[in-house]
């Protein structure tokens, strides 16, 4: 992994991370505001490429929802994907234009679904047939026709892991092409007065390296927009492609640039209306990990040292699964070295421990990095995706703090929590 250093100290966003972690602490989430920009252009310059600006990048807010990252993604004129009623509410917060937003998720409330519905969500993503019914419920409560898309299995398996595929017919997500529940679904939206099929979602997992996954789920998605909307007697014209492009963790990461992403998909979605005699559709895509993920870092204190003799080194820190839990869920790889010793040769062997009573609670086992001592700063690369938005106060640890940095300049964005904040809702 590439990284700049200065006076033998880690910089990130043009900053020392070592006076970073002095002066507002550690845990500390670290997000580079000038990498996250030009991620997002990246995605922006090549939809108007290949697909002439016609369609929307929206950030999956999952991977990262606080108010000012959602104030830059408004900034930057990225639409919005987001999947409960929280993130909905920080992003009206934000000043977010609700017109650009997408609302998933295979369990809404029927709060959630009035809630998305009063704010004017530009588009509910139906999961099922129940949910399908409470939108034309509550719509014509409220006298609103609710614009849908449908979320579809494609029926496609990336080559990631289990937890974080989606696409196959065993998910908890969506409606499967294979055993007929999609075509059916199209069958009960057109009985509905106050719900709108306006085109078809799907997202077939995460962390995909290769165009081929993509191109394939575009030409099953293509094929059964024509069916859907012969069945409609009008057509669709959106079609969403979701997200799941692949960062580099670690040097053992080979992702390819995401322009070629598009220009590979941009191609097969054209070809494929070109044999089915469609108009091309808007086209939406929805990254998450691939904006924020290399954008953020996580700086820790090293505590003990301690060597079990012809076991292992166990480096603890103080933090770990509470504010990343990636590596206790299904042993994410990561990229970790020492910042104050980061000009040094990453020679050591550690397992990287956390703080929690919990004998899971590792961020990285067996792992390269710079020899440590007891209150170093450690740094733990590529953490800007999955990892605030998945904190957690086991053992009622604090979440962390969040700056945002750029040009050398640091400011807050998410203050510490207090253990007066762990105590504000008991009774």
């Amino acid at each position: 992994m590439d990284y700049q250093t200065k006076n033998g100290h880690l910089l990130f966003g043009g900053c020392d991370t070592v006076e970073l972690a002095r002066e507002f602490g550690t845990p500390l989430y670290v997000l580079d505001e000038e990498m996250l920009v030009e991620n997002c252009q990246s995605f922006l310059r090549s939809m108007e490429k290949y697909y002439n600006g016609r369609g929307m990048v929206a950030f999956a807010g999952k991977s990262l929802c606080c108010l000012e990252v959602f104030r830059i993604m408004k900034r930057e004129g990225m639409a919005l994907d987001v999947v409960s009623g929280g993130e909905l509410y920080t992003a009206a917060k934000a000043g977010f234009p609700m017109e650009k937003v997408f609302f998933h998720g295979n369990n809404k409330t029927p709060q959630e679904i009035r809630m998305a519905l009063e704010y004017g969500v530009g588009h509910i993503v139906a999961d099922n047939p129940v949910e399908l019914a409470l939108l034309e419920d509550i719509s014509a409560e409220l006298g609103k026709t609710a614009k849908v898309l449908f979320r579809i299995k494609p029926g496609v398996e990336a080559h990631t892991h289990q937890y974080i595929q989606t696409g196959q017919i065993d998910s908890k997500f969506g409606f499967a092409l294979e055993n007929g529940e999609a075509i059916r679904a199209v069958e009960q939206a057109k009985t509905l007065s106050h719900v709108k099929l306006c085109g078809l979602h799907c997202h077939i997992g995460s962390q995909i390296f290769g165009t081929e996954p993509f191109r394939e789920a575009a030409r099953i998605m293509l094929r059964f927009m024509k069916e859907a909307g012969e069945l409609l007697g009008a057509p669709l014209h959106i079609l969403n492609l979701g997200g799941g492009f692949g960062i580099r963790y670690t040097d053992d990461d080979e992702p390819i640039p995401y322009i070629e992403y598009m220009a590979d998909v941009s191609q097969t979605v054209r070809e494929t209306c070109g044999a089915l005699g469609l108009d091309m559709p808007e086209i939406v895509i929805e990254p998450g990990r691939s904006v924020c993920g290399p954008a953020g870092i996580t700086l820790y204190t090293v505590g003990n040292v301690k060597t079990i003799e012809n076991v292992r080194t166990y480096v603890s820190v103080d933090g770990g699964m509470t504010d990343n839990p990636r590596y206790a869920l299904y042993q994410a790889p990561y990229t970790a070295l020492v910042a104050n010793q980061a000009d040094r040769p990453a020679d050591f062997t550690a397992t990287i421990a956390g703080r929690c009573c919990e004998s899971g609670d590792l961020i990285q086992e067996h792992t390269l990095i710079q020899r440590p001592a007891p209150g170093d700063i450690l740094a733990v690369l590529c953490t800007g995706a999955y990892n605030y938005s998945m904190a957690s106060h086991y053992n009622r640890v604090l979440n962390p703090a969040m700056v945002l940095v750029n040009g050398g300049s640091a400011r807050l964005i998410v203050k510490r929590e207090s253990y007066e904040d762990l105590l504000k809702n008991d009774l």
